[in-house]
């Protein structure tokens, strides 16, 4: 018998939740414990997912034998350093995106990872959904030629208070690592690193980016991707070549298929439904890796992770967004 994967979950909130269910439906892990800075929320946290110990602090979760790796489901600002105290206390780590501040913090978290012999990845589900495997697979064979162009959004409206942590610019909020990380993540995934970058914002009075746009250009091929809480387009993504194009409607980051045009040909579907909310595909990937001994994933690997927040750097750069608890790792 396979011994289960022991996990630990670091944050309360609904992306934590979210994804214990997911893990529910897995057969090789339990959920052993889970950490707060309140001791009530853990508690009932715990409680509602029936996991047997709720901690009211990193170290502490940190320090239980009973847990293999965490998920860090923290707000942005909150990740880099617990991050690297449960690394540096031997635990493997799966860290929600948008990964750390900045780029220099990504690195940081990785050389950490390397040097104590802990798998460390960014949990960006898009990358490990079936159905974008499945079309990544479709493009590497030249079923859309030459990738010329990628438009993709992100975009919704809300009416949120200015202490949401979305608005919150001490919780590194903003449209851009919240919502933009995705578009930016599925051109990445296709063309790469870009040789320039060009960005646009309309600034929330709480000083983080409500609405970006981005212009990324490649040698040959243009992108163009746009997030907001504001109100947008439609959530869809189009990667577009030579000889045809891969249409992702609906939520775009997490499809359950996608639409190949080949010009002059009647449109195709193919579907490849995601197991549970989405969320079970990247945990997979994590168990997939451990089993196997590997300190990086495959379908995330950190050079991406690595290349997405300079991405992410240079267009906050260009807007003029600083974090109040950003740091540089020297």
């Amino acid at each position: 018998m396979v011994e289960p994967i022991r996990w630990g979950i670091l944050a309360t909130g609904g992306i934590a939740s979210t994804f214990v269910e997911d893990l529910a439906l897995l057969d090789d892990c339990r959920v052993t414990a889970v950490a707060s800075r309140s001791a009530e929320r853990a508690a009932a946290f715990a409680k509602k997912h029936d996991i047997p110990q709720a901690w009211e602090s990193v170290q502490a979760l940190a320090a239980d034998d009973e847990v293999d790796i965490v998920y860090v489901a923290t707000p942005h600002s909150h990740h880099y350093l617990p991050t690297l105290q449960l690394l540096e206390a031997g635990k493997h780590v799966l860290c929600e995106k948008a990964f750390a501040y900045n780029a220099a913090q990504a690195r940081t978290m990785f050389d950490v990872a390397r040097e104590h012999q802990r798998f460390l990845m960014e949990a960006m589900w898009t990358r490990c959904n079936p159905a974008i495997r499945e079309m990544r697979r479709a493009i590497k064979e030249g079923m859309i030629g030459e990738v010329v162009s990628v438009n993709g959004n992100f975009s919704f409206a809300s009416d949120l208070p200015a202490s949401h942590r979305l608005r919150n610019i001490e919780l590194a909020g903003g449209a851009l690592l919240d919502l933009g990380v995705y578009p930016i993540t599925l051109a990445h995934l296709v063309l790469g690193k870009p040789d320039s970058i060009e960005a646009h914002s309309v600034m929330d009075t709480t000083g983080v980016d409500a609405q970006t746009a981005l212009t990324l250009k490649y040698p040959n091929a243009i992108v163009q991707l746009s997030c907001s809480y504001r109100g947008g387009p439609a959530n869809e993504v189009t990667i577009a070549g030579t000889l045809g194009r891969i249409e992702l409607r609906d939520y775009a980051y997490r499809p359950s298929g996608y639409t190949l045009v080949r010009y002059d040909e009647a449109p195709r579907e193919f579907e490849a439904p995601y197991v549970g909310h989405g969320y079970v595909h990247e945990a997979l990937e994590v168990h997939r890796a451990l089993r196997q001994g590997r300190l990086e994933s495959t379908l995330v690997p950190p050079q991406s992770t690595v290349e997405v927040m300079e991405i992410m750097d240079e267009a906050r750069a260009q807007i003029g967004l600083r974090y109040p608890g950003e740091t540089h790792p020297k």
